[in-house]
């Protein structure tokens, strides 16, 4: 049987199988690995002072896992500079946020080049090779160029931008390129994935066949939908442990019976949480008799603060919230309890759990796993309700829950307040539907449909090629 090598910017030490520490990507990962007695390659997340190519191998919990330390100017070009202050924006619409400059790129395609000539030697000729997210897009290319004939395969775990956006990246169309030298081209929707194409066709001289691929470059390439999901019998498991009960038990005695919206996202200027704080002060002053009875829990946990635009955002959210609740709050209330301290995954599920309105409310997401995450900690007989994005990849699928622009304020505000006035009768039919495609859509799903792609691309180049006819009937 093939092995899997999957490639991801950085590794995490893969915790023991069922370990409830362990996020659902990571489980899912780790539990195919094991499965193909494969390999995971990456950054350690070391720097080093200069770089020597010195690759370490070890065991973890089953797993063999492989890694390389960068050097500092990797780290700032490649990792800090093109990954995040280039794509990252990019991707998520911000042109306003994107830097330019020669040296990232020159960083992302060097570092690009080091992970082809590190992994190079771990590849047998049968094993079939997965690449993760934006950091690696020109992964598959530096193989082919170094003789690679395998099944490569590349994810993108964050949306696809527009062509007109696209095209304001120097040497977009060298980007594009490099992801024709993968068999299977994965996206989150095919929202991105159309947007991907549109680019190939208009701006790339492109064409589509009729079977799905897309041709350019002189090269064909597979591009689909593959729709990530959470660990959902995990996730069910763990949120009735007891971490998770007395995080719920603490806060449902800290909310003193008034009703709790909850926003939980990584510290990041995409998710929205600038808007979503104006909404509910939206709220608060066209509705005034909600005062006091209901607040909003916003945990934003911190991030990549070696970027600029991250320590800004810091300072503004804890102005924003600070000045809504010093014009709002009372000596027994206040509006907005602004966190950024990191929780476990049982202190979230407990608090899912207590919450009566959960708020996923990102201006750009490539799907957005606290969606599934809160319908699936949710009571079945008194479920909270799911407020989410039109911009989240996971609105395609969520659609019982309450869609919104999140650039709105009033849209957002008039959502919690249907939200809060919401028949539990209601709540429970949307909660269900909801709840049945977390379960259908997990992360297992998710890895198997893709590693099937990639298996099926793998065994259609190993077919010979059908012999032409002629135009007279005779193999030519």
């Amino acid at each position: 049987m093939s092995r899997l090598i999957v490639v991801s910017n950085r590794i995490s030490p893969p915790a023991p199988e069922g370990a409830s520490s362990q996020g659902g990507l990571a489980m899912a990962m780790s539990a195919a690995l094991r499965e193909y007695s494969g390999v995971w390659f990456g950054w350690s997340g070391e720097s080093t002072g200069q770089y020597t190519g010195q690759i370490a191998m070890q065991r973890v919990n089953g797993i063999t896992v492989a890694t390389l330390d960068l050097e500092e100017q990797d780290i700032e070009e490649y990792y800090n500079g093109y990954a995040n202050r280039t794509l990252w924006p990019l991707f998520h619409y911000r042109i306003d946020l994107t830097q330019y400059e020669r040296s990232f790129g020159e960083g992302y395609e060097r570092v690009n080049k080091r992970f082809a000539e590190t992994l190079l030697p771990l590849i047998e000729p049968d094993d079939i090779i997965w690449v993760q997210d934006y950091h690696l897009i020109p992964l598959g290319r530096e193989l082919r160029e170094r003789g690679v004939k395998n099944a490569i395969g590349f994810f993108l775990h964050i949306p696809w931008p527009a062509r007109e956006l696209i095209l304001t990246l120097p040497r977009h169309r060298q980007l594009v390129e490099s992801l024709f030298h993968y068999d299977v081209v994965g996206f989150q929707t095919d929202e991105w994935k159309n947007a991907f194409q549109s680019y190939v066709v208009y701006d790339a001289d492109g064409m589509t066949l009729s079977d799905g691929r897309i041709r350019a470059f002189g090269r064909t390439v597979r591009p689909q939908a593959f729709p990530i999901g959470i660990d959902a019998k995990g996730f069910a498991a763990f949120k009735n442990s007891d971490v998770a009960q007395e995080s719920f038990t603490r806060m449902t005695e800290s909310k003193a019976g008034r009703k709790m919206l909850l926003g939980v996202d990584r510290l990041d200027y995409s998710k929205g949480i600038d808007e979503r704080m104006l909404a509910f002060e939206r709220l608060l002053i066209e509705n005034p008799k909600l005062k006091r009875k209901i607040f909003l829990l916003q945990i934003s946990t911190r991030t990549r603060e070696d970027v600029e635009a991250y320590q800004d955002m810091i300072h503004r959210l804890d102005a924003l919230s600070g000045r809504i609740n010093g014009a709002n709050a009372e000596m027994d209330w206040i509006p907005i309890r602004n966190v950024h301290r990191m929780h476990s995954r049982e202190e979230l599920a407990g608090i899912y759990r207590a919450a009566d309105v959960g708020l996923v409310t990102p201006l750009r997401d490539g799907m957005n796993l606290v969606a599934k995450e809160f319908v699936a900690a949710q009571n079945e007989t008194d479920p909270g309700v799911l407020v989410l994005s039109r911009f989240a990849g996971a609105a395609q699928q969520m659609r019982e829950a309450l869609i919104v622009n999140p650039f709105s304020q009033e849209d957002v505000a008039d959502a919690i307040k249907r939200g809060l006035a919401m028949p539990v009768a209601e709540r429970r039919r949307r909660w269900r539907a909801l709840m049945d495609g977390v379960e259908k859509d997990d992360v297992v799903a998710w890895r198997d449909n893709f590693v099937a792609a990639l298996e099926e691309a793998r065994d259609a180049g190993l077919k010979p090629p059908r012999p032409r006819i002629a135009a007279g009937g005779k193999d030519s």
